[in-house]
């Protein structure tokens, strides 16, 4: 079986993203697992080479299947669509219009089985609407593109998973956002995504919204009984390991102890702090439920202003991501070339 290619989506240019993927594809063990392409700017990729002072060439190719695909040589589909002289660690309309672009073309891509899977770099959130893009975040434009309905942010370490039934909305919107088929569509998500990861009868554990989940009704307004206990029981009548919901408290610690391979996340901080604090450099952001078949993974840190530019940052979520993007790709693996 022939390996994967992966699109590697560059992110915001003017970021860490450029240096964290050279960085990465230094790596020889990336290319024994997967075949990377970078989406994005060759010019870009030869200052971040610079940048890191890594003996690295770089091939530009207009089509995937003119790919090299050797270790020590970076092939990018060159989109050509910002400066060489951009300027490092500053906010641009420039570089988010074009991290924008980059996404895109990586979607056409996998939609047309040229790439198997999308593992993208940070972009920048500012950026990305001064140049006309008034998204969220990368899931929200990934899931528009593939016009996905149900969908999911879920961060892997090597110690904790953990995915979200809301993300990137303040906290009393997050509240009103979950309902009983949002639970159980996530639920289901969780399910799926690691039984197809080769996990049997996957352990599946949700965290209370209030203090010590609600404490049968000495916290909060009943929103346990009302938004989560409908959809677990659901999930759990259809054979899916579910149980809670738990207080978050003590429910991270179990599942990094081993008692649960996955929580479920009511809502964006309680999900990514636990991931965070076990370690910024080993976390991967996969997005769950894309149509088309699209597999994404990122790495789990943004764009990093403050060190763009000086060559120092780390490239072990890059590598971490990539990992994930392989061995998530489709097992049968339908190359055009």
């Amino acid at each position: 079986m022939m390996k994967p290619v992966i699109g590697i989506t560059m992110g915001d240019a003017a970021g860490v993203g450029p240096e964290v993927i050279v960085k990465a594809l230094a790596d020889p063990s990336v290319y024994e697992a997967c075949r990377p392409i970078v989406v994005g700017d060759a010019k870009i990729v030869e200052r971040a080479i610079k940048m890191t002072r890594t003996s690295l060439t770089v091939h530009r190719v207009n089509e995937v299947n003119q790919g090299e695909f050797t270790h020590g040589v970076i092939d990018c589909l060159h989109l050509d669509l910002v400066p060489e002289d951009l300027p490092v660690g500053e906010i641009s309309s420039l570089a988010g219009s074009a991290a924008f672009k980059f996404i895109k073309k990586a979607i056409e891509l996998a939609k047309q089985q040229e790439i198997q899977a999308i593992c993208t770099a940070p972009l920048n959130k500012e950026a990305l609407h001064k140049g006309g893009y008034t998204y969220p975040g990368h899931t929200e434009i990934l899931a528009e593109l593939t016009n996905t309905k149900d969908y999911s942010m879920m961060l892997s370490s090597p110690k904790l998973k953990v995915i979200h039934l809301t993300t990137h909305v303040g906290l009393k919107k997050a509240i009103d956002a979950i309902t009983p088929e949002r639970t159980y569509t996530v639920i289901k998500l969780a399910h799926e995504t690691l039984s197809r990861a080769g996990y049997k009868n996957p352990r599946i554990a949700v965290c209370g919204i209030n203090p010590h989940a609600g404490e049968n009704g000495l916290f909060g307004e009943g929103e346990e009984e009302e938004k989560l206990i409908p959809g677990i029981q659901i999930a759990a009548s259809e054979g899916i390991n579910v149980t809670g919901p738990y207080p978050a408290d003590t429910l991270f610690f179990r599942a990094v102890r081993g008692d649960f391979d996955i929580v479920i996340a009511c809502y964006h901080d309680q999900g990514h702090v636990p991931i965070k604090v076990l370690g910024l450099e080993e976390g991967v952001n996969i997005t769950v439920g894309l149509n088309a078949g699209v597999i994404r993974t990122s790495v789990d840190h943004g764009t990093a202003f403050d060190i763009a530019g000086k060559g120092i940052a780390d490239e072990r979520s890059m590598l971490a991501a990539l990992q994930s993007a392989a061995e998530l790709s489709p097992k049968k693996v339908l190359n055009k070339f």
